[in-house]
């Protein structure tokens, strides 16, 4: 059961996390996730941790200030960004390599194995990308539209992890509390609104290489699932990956196509998710992908979005030397903080939006489709 309740702060949100698995997993806090409360029986207990929100409804530097429009200004001036995206890329392979994270190693096995061949299995050779596909992001000229973009995808989450939920004692714990939360606050709000609409489809959305899609598929083992990327190349990577894993009862089917205009029949999902998806893309594509959505549901299904937290305390104190590394790799960072997600999902006909954060730098945004939805 995961839930927001109300803390002697008006700046913290405190996210419920349950089970006695999921107390063994997450171990210690620091002293700013603070435990609340348990219960006595094993089987039911209930963990509170707090991840702080600012005082503000997004960064400082999301806004039109004049240091943002310095900022701006550096980024676009070529010889600059060149050493901004080798400091921010750098920035991620040091935090990984502090951490165990073989990022060379995990690199170099997915470039000489033979990913290559899954290529044909999977590309949609008349796929028109959006233009902003185009840009590079991440670091990458080529955006996503690379080999070694889709060979670091995974090492390169493992050290975005790292960083968001520095206090856990490994890697798999990390990753346990921030894909556990987002999968925790699904369940709860699926539970609570769906009607009792069992999650029997789930269509994964920008499913990159496909780690949030494999999670999914292991939390609803009787699902079948869906992963859908405009990259091929990361496509390719997640089906050759899956292929290294024992079968599954209902395998995972991977898709090549735009997330705005996928071509799946209407009303044929239980649960849409996005993870990590919207900073990446304009408003205007936001609006797209969520209208999307709204078609791809059934009656009573369930929209879930994770991504970066605008209200994040963290994320609102960052440096700006870290924020300008940020911004350089990360062109529509500015417009998504900007925009209204929960108005958006209600423009689209969504209801029942409820937002939390689910670590210290990601917040989890759930919505329902309506029951009388014709």
């Amino acid at each position: 059961m995961a839930l927001w309740a109300t803390s002697c702060s008006s700046s913290e949100k405190l996210f419920l996390a349950s089970s006695a698995a999921t107390r063994r997993r997450m171990g210690s806090r620091r002293r700013d996730l603070v435990h609340v409360g348990m219960t006595d029986q094993a089987e039911t207990e209930t963990i509170s941790i707090a991840y702080k929100e600012g005082d503000r409804e997004r960064p400082k530097w999301a806004d039109e200030t004049p240091f943002s429009r310095l900022v701006e200004a550096l980024i676009s001036f070529k010889p600059f960004y060149s050493l901004l995206k080798l400091g921010a890329r750098q920035v991620l392979i040091s935090t990984a390599e502090r951490n165990n994270i073989p990022w060379r190693e995990m690199t170099k096995e997915i470039l000489e194995s033979d990913v290559y061949k899954e290529l044909n299995t999977i590309q949609n050779t008349s796929l028109q990308y959006p233009d902003y596909y185009l840009s590079p992001c991440h670091a990458y000229d080529e955006g996503n539209l690379s080999w070694l973009a889709a060979a670091e995808a995974e090492v390169a989450t493992m050290s975005m992890t790292r960083r968001a939920i520095p206090y856990a004692p490994s890697n798999e714990e990390a990753t346990q509390e921030m894909r556990g939360n987002w999968v925790q606050a699904i369940k709860q709000h699926h539970m609570k609104h769906s009607g009792n609409v069992t999650i029997q489809n789930i269509v994964d959305i920008g499913c990159s290489v496909g780690l949030s899609t494999r999670f999914l598929a292991d939390e609803f083992p009787s699902a079948k699932v869906t992963g859908l990327d405009l990259s091929p190349y990361f496509l390719s990577v997640a089906q050759y990956k899956e292929k290294k894993r024992p079968p599954r009862k209902n395998p995972i089917r991977w898709i090549h196509a735009a997330g705005e205009n996928t071509g799946l029949p209407s009303k044929s999902f239980d649960l849409v998710s996005f993870s990590y998806v919207f900073h990446e893309c304009p408003e205007r594509a936001i609006i797209a992908l969520v209208n999307e959505a709204f078609r791809l549901l059934r009656p009573g299904g369930t929209l879930a979005i994770t991504d970066l937290a605008p209200k994040s305390k963290i994320l609102q104190e960052l440096s700006p030397a870290l924020f300008t590394l940020m911004k350089s790799t990360e062109p529509f960072l500015n417009e998504y903080c900007l925009t209204d997600l929960e108005e958006r999902l209600r423009e689209a006909g969504f209801v029942n939006m409820k937002t939390l954060l689910t670590d210290p730098r990601h917040m989890t945004m759930t919505a329902t489709v309506p029951h009388q939805h014709v």
